[in-house]
């Protein structure tokens, strides 16, 4: 007897902790959805894929695949919501998993009996092979239509640009997940389908009202959210500081050119004096002398050069002349030491 019940307890052990190295993981333990959503519950499992039997490793594959609700062990003949090898799944449950990794189950048009817990199975081609996770699943709560709300991450609805902010769409105490939500703004719809709307970096292009809706249902419309972004002062900084060094670009440059300007000018002017003044002095004097002055004086220059003309020449004959004498002595000289010799 005692051996019987040390059995039972290895095989609770076993359905409880599960063979080592298989596991299931939710993305959450608990959502909340409102009647006529979309709620997505995300799931990723690793199966156990092989074991050993007489000293053989035998691989294993999985061929079944089962989301049951309000079941411990979701095993035999228990309810199940979606079901690999049925072909009578009801539409409203969609398997967007496979047989390999991906257990996510999604549930359209939700409505109150979907308000459980979802647990999911697998199960081998090998009794060794199946697999439930126990005291694991995720709990789905289920309320009427009711208006959703829109929650800022800051409490003002004031920004200046270039800061971010987070909206969130709930739906009164609930915590969804994985909701489809249309988000509009100005009466345009956004590209976002998530829960969770981020916004930055803001620019005043961000400003606007902003509702959310959940997409089966145009009935669950938020109230509007005012955001409002301001433009920062401190953006125009290099825009002020650009055009204040453009300015003084342009007026130094200005200064330049009327510099070179007057400076070519005047030097154009010093050159035009300098040949008016290169007058010959012949000009200047009789400019200034009376017509017998300037004929008495032209008289004494022409005497004057005359004078310099007979000196230069009496000069130039005495030199002469004392060269001949040199001359004629040395010849006479030469020609004695000459008839001497012979």
């Amino acid at each position: 007897m005692l051996v019987f019940d040390q059995k039972i307890l290895w095989s609770f052990m076993f359905l409880l902790t599960g063979v080592v190295g298989v596991t299931v993981q939710y993305g959450f333990n608990s959502t909340c959805a409102v009647r006529g959503s979309t709620v997505t519950l995300p799931c990723s499992f690793t199966p156990l894929r092989s074991f050993k039997e007489d000293g053989k490793e035998i691989p294993l594959r999985i061929v079944r695949v089962r989301w049951c609700v309000n079941h411990a062990v979701c095993q035999g003949g228990t309810p199940s919501v979606f079901d690999s090898n049925s072909s009578n799944n009801d539409p409203r449950y969609q398997y967007l998993g496979d047989m390999k990794t991906n257990c996510t189950l999604q549930v359209r048009d939700v409505q109150m009996i979907d308000d459980a817990t979802f647990r999911f199975r697998m199960e081998a081609d090998n009794i060794k092979g199946h697999f439930t996770k126990l005291l694991e699943e995720i709990t789905v709560s289920v309320v009427e239509e009711t208006k959703m709300s829109i929650k800022s991450s800051s409490s003002n609805n004031t920004f200046s640009s270039g800061q971010s902010v987070s909206l969130q769409c709930s739906s009164g105490f609930c915590t969804v997940h994985q909701l489809e939500i249309t988000w509009i703004k100005d009466g345009r719809n956004l590209s976002e389908t998530g829960p969770a709307l981020l916004l930055g970096p803001l620019t005043q292009e961000d400003s606007g009202n902003y509702t959310c809706v959940l997409k089966t249902n145009s009935e669950t419309r938020s109230e509007t959210f005012r955001l409002q972004v301001e433009e920062d002062n401190n953006s125009h900084l290099p825009l002020i500081l650009g055009g204040v060094f453009g300015a003084l670009l342009v007026v130094i440059t200005l200064i330049l050119v009327i510099i070179i300007i007057r400076k070519r000018a005047a030097m154009s002017h010093d050159d035009g004096g300098g040949e008016t003044e290169q007058k010959p002095a012949d000009n200047i004097y009789s400019s200034i002398l009376p017509s017998a002055a300037v004929h008495t004086v032209t008289q004494r220059m022409e005497t004057s050069q005359e004078t310099e003309d007979v000196s230069y020449a009496a000069v130039q004959f005495r030199a002469n002349k004392h060269n001949k004498k040199l001359e004629e002595m040395t010849d006479s000289t030469v020609y004695a030491s000459v008839a001497t010799r012979g």
